[in-house]
């Protein structure tokens, strides 16, 4: 059963980051206000969402992805698993150093939202928020050292790298795109203006606390 609690708790967790992501301003919502403002309503801003949402979903797999490939080699799970901690940790703490929040709303082409949406989310360090999170729900201690089939536990691995980034990026696009359409329904742009919040420092802290976390949580043995 706590197994169970804990592998419901992770998966729990990649759902509440995704929408811890979406409402930040700056991974687009924004810029889904502004195409409805300056396009043709809610359609443009409804069309806007799914490049937004592409985009975080590429930068999530780009990152996930080479720890899917590395949870192959099973002996080294718990290093592994601390260097990405140490990483995590490392990516919170340049983020509190060197802020990059962008301020501003423009309008940009639904063509480059894509790469917008990926180079933002990566430059945030979005996707290293997922990394512990992921190393836990791969349980790749439970499969055990021995001769396991390659195939298996690669394709267990990256299985689960895409479903943890498909679930992420859908619970991002809800809240951010649920934003986006109150800001542009009801409250205006005067709202961004007026009530915008900055969420730079409490990511960078939660990235620091998720790495600690994960340091914290490992199964040293002696």
């Amino acid at each position: 059963m706590e197994t169970d609690w804990t592998t419901a708790g992770l998966w729990a967790a990649v759902i509440a980051s995704g929408v811890y992501h979406g409402i930040n301003p700056g991974m687009g919502w924004p810029l889904a206000v502004s195409a409805g403002l300056m396009g043709n309503g809610r359609r443009d801003l409804l069309i806007s969402l799914g490049p937004l949402a592409i985009g975080h979903f590429l930068a999530m797999a780009g990152i996930l992805m080479p720890f899917a490939v590395l949870t192959f080699l099973v002996a080294w799970t718990t290093q592994i698993r601390l260097g990405a901690g140490l990483l995590v940790i490392a990516a919170g703490i340049y983020l509190l150093a060197r802020p990059r929040h962008p301020r501003f709303i423009a309008r940009i082409p639904p063509s480059k939202l894509i790469f917008w949406s990926f180079a933002v989310a990566v430059a945030h360090g979005a996707g290293l928020m997922l990394v512990p999170i992921y190393l836990g729900l791969c349980s790749t201690a439970d499969l055990g050292a021995g001769h396991q089939a390659t195939a298996t536990l690669m394709g267990s691995n990256l299985g689960t790298a895409l479903t943890v980034s498909v679930v992420h990026a859908l619970a991002m696009i809800v809240s951010g795109g649920a934003t986006a359409f109150a800001v542009h329904e009801w409250l205006g742009l005067r709202f961004i203006s007026k009530s915008w919040f900055n969420l730079d420092v409490v990511w960078a802290i939660s990235l620091i606390a998720i790495g600690l976390i994960s340091v914290a949580t490992l199964p040293f043995t002696n």
